[in-house]
């Protein structure tokens, strides 16, 4: 039996951020055919059932690029990885050496997810993240350290300029105990630091949302620099034609482009449902 596994933004979802009509059809038609599908996003849970509306899901979800594996249907956390307080910690100081303040991303005891920002020290990205999520449950403002790192946290986000980034994410990328990965923005010409314990990969989520489905065989979608480490552990491993260029060459084959249903039209033709 066969693993199907989606990347989201750049990859299953349209321009417009969220699942089409016509991909949302297919993949249903091919779920109630048996088809064993899911996605792995560095969205939350919440984000990510917004933009996955209607989707038929059977399997649970890989959400914080594997911090966090969800089962939507039993409404129960599989499996979680967070941060220890050493750990968060040295990130925060290395963050703020760089003049870079973070979204931080966790759950209280109670596990109900919340997005911790320093209230009055928002960045011009992180001031647009929080415009577009007006209203969003999980949304705390803080207004200390100690308030900012308190809690379960998955990892730490950071939005912004190329240059004003670069400098955190190189010293942090050589840290063993973390993963750092340092991609653009899907819908914008900022970049992304997402920080995470070592253990927190959509290549380990993968492994073992496999061996928990019974599943021998994992096929894989994606886009850019957060996939990359899921294309190591899977069978098979196919980049959208929006893809980066050198995730192109690590994949078994090229599917067509995110926002002209490009994985949904491979699946129909391939998947054998």
């Amino acid at each position: 039996m066969t693993l199907f596994i989606s990347d989201l933004d750049g990859t299953l979802l349209s321009g417009g951020r969220a699942v089409s009509a016509y991909s949302r059809e297919i993949l249903n038609r091919l779920i109630g055919r048996g088809m064993r599908f899911s996605y792995a996003t560095a969205r939350s849970a919440l984000t990510a059932k917004g933009a996955t509306e209607g989707l038929a899901l059977r399997e649970p979800a890989i959400l914080y690029n594997g911090g966090l594996i969800y089962d939507f249907n039993a409404h129960e956390t599989l499996r979680a990885v967070y941060l220890n307080e050493e750990e968060k910690r040295h990130i925060l100081d290395v963050l703020f050496f760089h003049g870079i303040v973070p979204l931080a991303f966790g759950a209280t005891g109670e596990k109900r997810e919340f997005v911790a920002y320093l209230e009055g020290r928002e960045s011009e990205g992180t001031l647009r993240y929080l415009s577009h999520r007006i209203g969003d449950p999980r949304l705390l403002a803080v207004r200390s350290e100690g308030e900012l790192l308190s809690g379960r946290l998955f990892n730490f986000k950071c939005v912004g300029p190329k240059e004003q980034l670069e400098g955190a994410w190189n010293v942090l990328k050589y840290d063993s105990r973390f993963l750092c990965i340092f991609h653009p923005e899907t819908y914008r010409s900022d970049f992304w630091i997402e920080i995470s314990p070592r253990e927190a990969s959509k290549a380990n989520a993968v492994r073992f949302l496999k061996e928990r489905l019974g599943c021998d065989r994992a096929v894989c979608f994606g886009d850019t620099s957060n996939d990359s480490d899921m294309f190591d552990v899977c069978d098979e491993k196919y980049a959208v034609m929006n893809a980066d260029a050198w995730l192109k060459e690590k994949a078994t084959g090229v599917v067509g482009y995110a926002d002209e249903d490009g994985v949904a039209k491979w699946l129909e033709a391939n998947a054998g449902f």
